[in-house]
């Protein structure tokens, strides 16, 4: 079993100064086998609200929940958002009897009730599939090649891996979307689903896109929205500086788990995925979100101009500009779209991340940076 004892501790720090604490994330990202680390699952202290039994005991929920003492799961929350308000009333309690943690797969539905019932009594924690840290430097192309999802990661062999994660993307279209009360036929998204696997990594055109697929703008921007609200791609807003140069102002697209992405692509080998044309925008995706994980910034941007310069990642942390190019080459070298970045974006620091072993200056505030040795000690670099 692969131990997440950071995340664990996070929880558990977010409980000590938190009447609520709310884990969301995508389904089968582990949330589940978290929080019964911390309360067993017969206990009465566990609501799943996938168990009709645990279902029927939340008839009545003031009732149910009122007398209890401790800690308090409540998984699948996004299934009875009328429990919000009654939350809301528990955790003014004082003294204060229980405390509240919180699951949900990410529904808008989840956030919106929380932040309208809940304001100042909750703290939101975001979750996904296993990090790089986690699983160990060793396995990075394991991680690359199968994602982040547990049981993909740590299927048998690669083709177990490969038909988890397509039995995964099945039941998501046809189950998981529909409890959310969103009323898109599965053919549809999958074929959107589809397409965005080959924009993977650029600059994302709703137009073209709803040109490929025959359906209307508002419709592929309803998609990638819904997509990007339950966790599955990121889109990369672009970051504007005032230099009288024509910059982009489209996002840029990622899946945020590669194995997904691969899946979709139909990379089932190690092999198919170093043949496989899109394995250098696959790889770049990858460290990408690698890196916010390690360096866990305030806010997170894209940034490039018409004539060609541009930067990965813009992460803003602490007051500091920190620029992230992703290269998987063996040796990166200073270009001159490294030196127009910091010049124009005024950087702390920029980090050029590779798949190598060792890590080494480029200039004195431009650093060539091996993953591994990144998410291994992240302040190391940009402190």
């Amino acid at each position: 079993m692969i131990k997440r004892d950071d995340l664990l501790n996070r929880i558990k720090h977010r409980l000590e100064n938190n009447r609520i604490v709310a884990v969301i994330g995508p389904r089968q990202c582990g949330k589940t086998t978290l929080a019964r680390m911390l309360v067993p699952p017969d206990s009465i202290n566990y609501f799943d609200l996938e168990d009709p039994y645990h279902l029927a005991r939340l008839d009545q929920p003031m009732t149910a929940l009122q007398d209890l003492k401790g800690l308090v799961v409540i998984d699948e929350i996004h299934r009875r958002a009328e429990l919000f308000p009654i939350l809301r009333v528990l955790a003014d309690r004082s003294p204060l009897p229980a405390r509240f943690l919180i699951l949900g797969s990410a529904s808008p539905e989840l956030l919106r009730q929380s932040s309208e019932s809940l304001a100042g009594r909750i703290s939101i924690l975001e979750m996904e599939g296993f990090s790089l840290n986690e699983v160990g430097v060793p396995l990075q192309n394991t991680l690359w090649r199968r994602g982040g999802f547990p049981l993909s990661f740590t299927a048998a062999n690669d083709e177990s891996s490969f038909g988890w994660r397509r039995d995964f993307i099945r039941t998501f279209l046809e189950r998981d979307v529909p409890s959310f009360g969103i009323k898109i036929p599965s053919t549809s998204l999958f074929r959107f689903w589809n397409m965005l696997a080959h924009y993977h990594g650029q600059v994302w055109n709703a137009a073209e896109a709803a040109r490929s697929l025959g359906i209307g703008e508002s419709s592929v921007r309803r998609y990638v929205d819904l997509l990007q609200d339950l966790f599955m791609v990121r889109l990369l807003q672009p970051w504007y500086a005032n230099l009288g140069k024509r910059q982009v102002k489209s996002p840029k697209i990622y899946f945020r788990d590669t194995g997904l992405l691969h899946a979709l692509l139909g990379i089932r080998t190690e092999q198919d995925l170093y043949l496989h044309p899109r394995s250098s925008a696959s790889w770049e995706g990858f460290a990408l979100e690698e890196v916010i994980k390690s360096i866990q910034p305030d806010e997170v941007y894209f940034w490039g101009i018409h004539s060609g310069a541009e930067l990965d990642l813009l992460c803003l942390k602490d007051g500091k500009r920190i620029g992230v190019e992703c290269k998987r080459i063996d040796a990166p070298r200073l270009t001159p779209s490294m030196r127009t970045a910091m010049i124009d974006l005024e950087l702390d620091r920029l980090l050029t991340v590779f798949p190598g072993d060792r890590s080494y200056s480029l200039t004195d505030n431009i650093q060539a940076v091996s993953l591994g040795k990144l998410v291994e000690t992240p302040g190391e670099f940009y402190s």
